[in-house]
């Protein structure tokens, strides 16, 4: 046997833990024939948003003329990553940086309460979550991190609507990983697989992350 690697899917399920930010499309699929009912085979429709559960934004999203996710070459979705323990059930710090050693162009992804209690795949929203401030955004654009993931469906705070850190973060060209579950991942470093569906300028999509 060769070495013996953990892999942790820190993917929500589309369709049961997943939930859609208030205003999007909510996921759902439906079948068009099924062989129970007499079809030949087993055929379904899905509706979504390029936002639906597990997700990456490309800085499209929020910076006009900026790089769309087809527009990126495929390693970009492959990094070292660091995975960091957040205790604060407010939102995450400036000093949470202080003894982040990484290397430019390297995931972060925090672990927060979020996933602690459940919160990133209960299946409905919550305006109560640990999102990233403002400064901390700042820490992540001075590390020139390449993706920053966050353990609920948005980055910034409920009912901010200069939505200061997705700005930020995606305007030095760092994609947000959101929507991730990291309830089963202990803190330290990994290698991370967030492969997005290749679809032209698209600002974001779904993706299936996992770690090793």
């Amino acid at each position: 046997m060769g070495n013996v690697r953990t892999v942790y899917d820190i993917s929500v399920t589309l369709g049961e833990e997943s939930f859609a930010y208030p205003g999007d499309t909510p996921y759902s699929r439906e079948f068009l024939m099924t062989v129970e009912k007499g079809g030949f085979y087993n055929l379904s429709k899905v509706v979504m948003s390029a936002h639906s559960g597990t997700h990456i934004d490309a800085p499209f999203h929020f910076i006009p003329g900026a790089r769309t996710v087809e527009q990126f070459a495929v390693q970009n979705f492959i990094r070292t990553a660091h995975v960091v323990s957040i205790q604060d059930k407010e939102m995450i710090r400036p000093h949470e940086f202080e003894k982040l050693d990484n290397k430019p162009g390297d995931a972060v992804l925090f672990k927060t309460q979020n996933s602690e209690t459940g919160r990133c795949r209960c299946g409905s929203f919550s305006k109560e979550y640990v999102y990233i401030s403002k400064e901390a955004s700042e820490c992540c654009a001075e590390k020139k991190l390449g993706i920053v993931g966050l353990d609920y469906i948005a980055v910034d705070r409920y009912g901010d609507m200069e939505c200061s850190s997705h700005k930020i973060l995606l305007g030095n060209n760092i994609f947000i990983l959101e929507g991730i579950n990291l309830e089963a991942v202990p803190p330290g470093r990994y290698t991370l697989f967030c492969l997005p569906l290749k679809m032209k300028g698209a600002e974001a999509s779904p993706v299936r992350a996992i770690l090793i």
